[in-house]
């Protein structure tokens, strides 16, 4: 899973790209520090692979991971070229979804490239470059489609149509997002890698004192109710704090959160939040070799999810021995959990679940 850190200059994405990666990426009060797009690799923490392991104490744990890339902020004319923005368009390009960092503090001190905040203006600043951005590919699909349809085939007329309807609704300031169509016109418009068909977090980014009663906050309202729009999720963070979280041992990194009156850091919510905004899940296998973590689409059948693990074992798939997380660590161990019948075997058809624990059997 790969999530674009995207905002205007100065808003705090690398900032809070360090605090979630400790990847030590430039971060400075002026616009365009980042150039070249910053990669950070995360795990995902995971309190069952934590239990499965002290129960096996396997030779390895292995947790799902997840890639935050650091865009350098976008101006108005990106789409255009301007601020180097056809590049940065193509590093939004290659994520599977954006995190959409937004200003929500006041601070003289740092710099605001359009002078003052304003989460609305800002939002719609970068929604309108991928916007335009976007129209270009559609206008290109709709030539290639009119071109292909001129004997009369019906496919690409029906093509032509769905990419003209987009192209209205986006010509209206809307992103593709937004856009309501039938299921079979919203997998041709999936092929087209629109940038604003991807699924959006907006991270409210506030000071210290904002983050800890963010309801009461004016600029997160007004996110909030953009997001709440679009169907995107919103996430109140503070960068700040996420750095000074990020360089603390995990102890004292517990006492500051419960100080700042919060149960978790903004990482652990916004892997949440990303989880729960691409639709996956995780299963767990385990043993005296490996315990891991694998993130799978939700709905993702048994094979299939044994192709995670390798291909072998999704063209031999024979069945899937299975057990409830929560299960297995009600019983304490494996063999308490089969003698009460509670490890099931699962056929071709059957659906993952969060939190399966599972050994595939194979044969090839």
């Amino acid at each position: 899973m790969k999530l674009g850190i995207v905002g205007l200059p100065n808003v705090g994405k690398s900032t809070l790209f360090n605090a979630i990666t400790n990847a030590g990426a430039e971060s400075a009060n002026y616009p365009f520090c980042t150039i070249e797009p910053n990669v950070g690799m995360v795990t995902v923490p995971d309190e069952r692979l934590d239990w499965l392991t002290d129960m096996y104490k396997p030779k390895k744990e292995t947790y799902a991971v997840i890639e935050f890339v650091d865009i350098a902020g976008l101006v108005k004319g990106a789409s255009k070229g301007e601020g180097l923005g056809n590049k940065f368009l193509d590093n939004i390009r290659a994520t599977d979804a954006i995190v959409h960092v937004v200003r929500c503090f006041d601070d003289e001190n740092v710099i605001h490239v359009d002078g003052s905040t304003d989460p609305a203006r800002d939002i719609e600043t970068i929604d309108l470059e991928l916007i335009m951005a976007d129209m270009e590919i559609v206008e290109r699909r709709i030539d290639k489609a009119v071109k292909a349809g001129k004997g009369g085939d019906k496919k690409f007329l029906r093509e032509a149509e769905t990419f003209k309807g987009l192209l209205e609704h986006l010509n209206a300031g809307k992103s593709a997002r937004s856009y309501e169509c039938g299921d079979e016109d919203m997998e041709v418009l999936r092929s087209s890698e629109l940038l604003t068909m991807k699924p959006i977090i907006y991270a409210a980014n506030m000071d210290e004192a904002g983050v800890s009663d963010y309801e009461n906050n004016a600029y997160y309202k007004v996110v909030e109710s953009i997001a709440a729009a679009e169907g995107a999720q919103v996430l109140p963070i503070c960068a700040k704090t996420e750095a000074e979280l990020a360089s603390l041992e995990p102890d004292e990194r517990q006492m500051f959160l419960e100080e700042l009156g919060l149960h978790e850091s903004g990482l652990d919510r916004m892997i949440k939040c990303s989880y729960t905004l691409l639709g996956l899940i995780s299963f767990l296998t385990c043993g005296a070799d490996e315990c891991r973590a694998w993130t799978i689409k939700r709905g993702t059948k048994a094979p299939q999810a044994a192709g995670k693990i390798h291909s072998d074992f999704e063209r031999g798939f024979i069945r899937a021995e299975i057990v409830a997380f929560d299960d297995l660590k009600a019983c304490g161990t494996m063999a308490v959990a089969k003698d009460k019948g509670l490890v099931r075997s699962e056929g071709k058809d059957y659906v993952m679940h969060d939190g399966d624990v599972t050994l595939f059997r194979f044969n090839v």
